[in-house]
């Protein structure tokens, strides 16, 4: 029973974290091994990890608190998953692949483009030692403030903070970026519904001394695995709420720095629909770094997916709902008029760095850090494993870099047992 240590139960694969990476695994492990017995351990209540749909509203729109766009859609592996459990994949254009725009000013927006994409370029372009993205910024150029944005949502940190080499190893794979009309997290729990899992389940200590079994301490009990595999974010591994034993510094350490950017959704509902324009995209501010990016009525929902990321973030999940509701209002009052305020009101917001078993959104490189995330994917003595979108060298950030570092890692355990271990 919970608590109850005396007893120990074998598993032949534990993995822990039952989001898009650890489902991803023990999925292509049930699939290539049938055989072996297989547990997910999730310390949250629910499956999914950062992939979070709350709700639907009527007409069947998931609300995304996490991930929402399939990032290169058209070989990105949930889109074929989608179909696969009988969700709707909506291919409406997303507001960077040609997607509707809330217009201004074309000589401003002619401007701005064009200082975007030089800066975007220099940093393909960058050679020789690595760097932070905010040295790539030209000097009293009136569009830097709308690049600090774009550049924080892209890491979920500050440009200063932010490898240029990590940036410039991204790829999320061709094609364009899709949405799951019901969620991207009602997507990842679905696939996971056919994994045994226990939820609240919170691993404690790895005990892998000796050689054959290792030992798994959860709040819930103990158990010992043959393989172990571990997808839980950086920034649990950082903070060490998991005690490796004998410790794993090389890990902890590449964990520390990849650390979680942060990137929190707010969602408004709208009470005339009608105000705003349907799925249409706009930027709060195109002057500073500080601000929201909005995408208004969403699927054509009465609702306003307000999105804030790095600092702005920290700052407004610290100050708490009303204070964001605050900041969205402020700025869609600025482009719509005072009377929108009016017909606002909180649906549903997340804050992600205070979530304890997660931290924060996605992974980011520190300068000269993108080459820890091989170390970081490494398997430890054939018997520890570890995935998860920290793990993908150029598909980090994203819930397919999860899954295809989940499936990779799946058959490495595979393979070890296939070799008589």
């Amino acid at each position: 029973m919970p608590g109850d240590t005396s007893k120990v139960a074998d598993k032949d694969v534990v993995t822990i974290g039952a989001g898009a990476a650890g489902i991803a695994a023990a999925r292509r492990l049930q699939a290539l091994r049938p055989d072996l017995s297989i547990l997910l351990l999730e310390a949250g209540d629910r499956l999914g990890g950062r992939a979070w749909t709350v709700g639907l509203e009527a007409d069947g729109v998931g609300l995304d608190l996490g991930c929402g766009w399939l990032h290169g859609a058209r070989t990105n592996a949930w889109t074929a998953i989608a179909g696969d459990v009988g969700l709707t994949v909506d291919r409406t254009p997303a507001p960077w692949n040609g997607g509707r725009q809330l217009q201004r000013d074309e000589a401003d927006v002619r401007a701005a483009q064009e200082a975007i994409g030089a800066y975007f370029e220099r940093l393909e372009n960058h050679e020789g030692r690595d760097t932070d993205m905010a040295g790539m910024l030209e000097p009293g150029n009136p569009s830097n403030g709308q690049i600090r944005a774009i550049g924080t949502y892209i890491t979920g940190a500050e440009l200063e903070r932010s490898s240029v080499v990590d940036y410039k190893r991204y790829d999320p794979g061709p094609g364009p970026d899709w949405r799951v009309r019901e969620g991207y997290g009602t997507l990842v729990s679905l696939y996971g519904k056919p994994v045994p899992a226990r939820l609240g389940a919170e691993v404690r200590r790895i005990d892998h001394h000796h050689a054959g079994r290792v030992g798994i301490e959860t709040n819930q009990g103990m158990l010992s695995a043959r393989a172990v595999l571990i997808t839980v974010s950086t920034n649990v591994l950082a903070a060490g709420r998991i005690a490796f034993d004998p410790p794993l510094p090389e890990k902890t350490e590449a964990a520390a720095r990849l650390p979680l950017g942060l990137a929190d959704k707010l969602f408004l509902s709208l009470a005339h629909p009608e105000a705003l324009p349907a799925d249409t995209h706009m930027l709060g501010s195109t002057s500073r770094g500080a601000t929201g990016t909005y995408q208004l009525r969403p699927f054509g929902a009465p609702v306003v997916e307000a999105y804030f990321a790095g600092d702005l973030a920290h700052d407004l999940e610290r100050e708490g709902k009303e204070i964001a509701f605050s900041f969205a209002a402020d700025e869609l009052a600025a482009h719509f008029g005072a009377d929108i305020r009016k017909q606002l009101s909180v649906a549903a917001i997340s804050a992600w760095a205070a979530m304890p078993h997660i931290g924060g959104s996605y992974s980011y490189a520190e300068p000269g850090a993108s080459d820890l995330r091989a170390r970081l994917a490494a398997p430890h003595d054939g018997r520890i494993f570890f995935a998860g979108e920290a793990c993908s060298r150029s598909r980090y950030s994203t819930a397919h870099g999860a899954y295809e570092t989940g499936v990779a890692a799946a058959e490495l355990i595979a393979g070890s047992f296939s070799q008589g271990r």
